[in-house]
């Protein structure tokens, strides 16, 4: 089955038939597209259709503002189109002087919100058009990019979060740096469009054999974890590398691939998916060989024609498993080792004070969805300026939506707790309940044109209504991973909680039930779009269930896996 001819052949029939992306992609003069003339035209706030793909991998999408499309339908305006934008930060990490940067480009050019994503970076919202370019040049003055965050290409490379995880956290977070760094595109089109960067005149220097000129048939995510703590969703990714440990030392890891959690309405053949482990693999040389090499089969055998089925997952399901591991061994020449032992028993972060092996202290603030600024309850957006003002503290965004403040002296300690009491943030993260810091949503109405119901708007006033219910049974203190999307594509990873809300129309969301708490069961549909007064029904009387008939020490995803969803 892994022979030459069967390999030419299914490469033929993936480049047969070619979506319209594929054609833009490689018409596009290494990604540069028309950019120099769509931001010419002032006459509109949006950008050449074609562009509109390409722009994807410079690190933004452009959007509209959905609650004000039938007010300016009704003036005879255009949509009010803006841009968001979206950081390149490996594992999350950045300065203090980068934050500054960052809380003063949002202030001048976006909506003034940092939106911490659940892959460990920032995006800003509300970019106008005019407003792109400067936004960009102040991130690189700042030493940030926003490079290969969208688009068919590798994204956001994660690592576990919390340096309290292990001793190795360092170490291994350098596999994600050097992943990240591997996995770049070489075009220089960026620099020329963004930054007012000198062309290249030999185009060969922008030879690029991992992307060639057709980049991925889609997005590509990798992820590194480090058991027992799950905090990233590893086998939510295209590419996962679990970290394996033996006497404190790193030995190696485990190469899981064909994660994904994008789905579609009524649609079968697009599902959400788990990553599965092809083997071990230990050293440097030969865990970046194998994270380059599963890239490029899925750039040589993922499926070009239908985007719905184009994301590595269903190339995994297509050619199988075993075919994956010999393909993968023949062009890495060496062979992959049995997976070793691993086991997760949580994914949540580590809110408030914890120390590091170094002696060094880490804060982890509660971000309720991400969504940093000062409000009606908290100054969270003042307070994290001043915390970055003073310079003491690194900042680590968690796939959690959180933010850990970091890499603290013990001197410096109390300075940084002072500011954090005096508004009110510990406060506030230590009266968040627990359900409400295990929950994510995704941005959802009013920017994303996926959306099909509220996200990050609605999940916290539906919190404030379940709350009462765990109340009710007792169950205010039991860690239940809970998330919301306002579509099924699955940003917040909805299908990997033990309940899940996906939207399928203003109001309404199907009720998922059945995964596990450390994300490795996805869960299933239980109830379809239900509205708020059903779903609290349904969870009312799930709670006193539970209550009633679990088995000692069972979670509550186990627990509607076992007697509500099971096959």
């Amino acid at each position: 089955m892994g022979g030459g001819k069967f390999r030419l052949t299914i490469m033929a029939e993936n480049n047969e038939n070619l979506s319209s992306t594929e054609r833009i992609k490689m018409a596009s003069d290494s990604l540069r597209g028309t950019f120099v003339e769509s931001l010419a035209n002032e006459i509109t706030g949006s950008i050449n259709e074609d562009d509109i793909a390409l722009v994807r991998f410079h690190g933004m999408y452009i959007q509209d503002d959905r609650d004000r499309r039938d007010e300016r339908a009704e003036k005879k305006l255009e949509r009010l189109y803006s841009f968001m934008i979206r950081l390149r930060l490996t594992g999350g990490v950045i300065s203090p002087e980068q934050y500054i940067a960052l809380h003063n480009i949002a202030g001048e050019n976006s909506t003034g919100v940092l939106k911490i994503t659940t892959r460990q970076t920032i995006q800003l919202h509300g970019v106008l058009k005019s407003k792109v370019k400067p936004t960009l040049k102040a991130f690189n003055q700042a030493g940030l990019t926003t490079i290969a965050t969208c688009g068919d290409i590798n994204r956001n490379v994660l690592c576990s979060s919390h340096p309290k995880q292990s001793p190795l956290h360092a170490e291994i977070f350098a596999y994600a740096k050097d992943i990240a760094t591997m996995m770049l595109p070489k075009t220089n089109a960026y620099y020329e469009i963004w930054l007012d960067g000198e062309k290249i005149a030999d185009k060969e220097l922008e030879a690029d054999p991992l992307y060639q000129n057709r980049y991925m048939p889609r997005k590509f995510k990798v992820g590194i974890v480090i058991p027992p703590n799950n905090d990233i969703d590893v086998l939510a990714n295209d590419l996962a590398l679990i970290a394996i440990v033996d006497n404190g030392e790193l030995k190696g890891f485990n190469i899981a691939i064909g994660g994904g959690m994008s789905a579609t309405h009524g649609n079968p053949d697009h599902y959400p998916r788990l990553a599965s482990v092809l083997g071990f693999v230990e050293g440097k040389e030969k865990t970046l060989k194998a994270v380059y090499e599963v890239a490029t089969i899925q750039r040589d055998y993922g499926n070009r024609s239908d985007r719905k089925v184009a994301r590595l997952k269903y190339t995994v399901d297509r050619l199988g498993l075993e075919w994956w591991k010999q393909e993968l061994e023949r062009r890495c020449g060496f062979e992959l080792q049995e997976a070793q032992p691993f086991h997760f028993e949580s994914r949540r972060d580590y809110y408030g004070w914890e120390q590091n092996h170094e002696g060094l202290w880490y804060y982890t603030v509660f971000v309720e969805n991400g969504r940093i600024l000062d409000d009606e309850n908290v100054a969270l957006k003042t307070a994290l300026l001043q915390v970055a003002q003073t310079g003491k503290a690194n900042f680590i965004f968690t796939c959690n939506q959180n933010v850990i403040l970091g890499d603290i002296q013990p001197e410096d300690k109390a300075a940084i707790e002072d500011i954090l009491n005096k508004y009110r943030i510990i406060e506030h993260t230590n009266n968040a309940s627990v359900i409400r810091k295990n929950a994510m949503a995704c941005v959802a109405l009013n920017t994303c044109p996926l959306a099909l119901a509220e996200g990050q708007r609605y999940m916290p006033t539906l919190l404030s209504k379940i709350e009462p219910l765990l109340i009710k049974h007792d169950l205010i203190m039991e860690e239940i991973v809970m998330r919301m999307t306002g579509c099924p594509n699955g940003c917040a990873r909805p299908f990997a909680a033990e309940i899940g809300f996906v939207g399928t129309a203003l109001g309404k969301y199907n009720l998922q039930l059945g995964g596990d708490r450390v994300g490795q069961r996805l869960n299933k549909l239980y109830k379809e779009s239900l509205e708020e007064e059903a779903i609290l029904t349904e969870l009312d009387n799930l709670f006193e269930r539970f209550v009633a008939e679990r088995i000692d020490g069972e979670t509550f995803g186990d627990f509607t896996f076992r007697k509500v969803v099971a096959p």
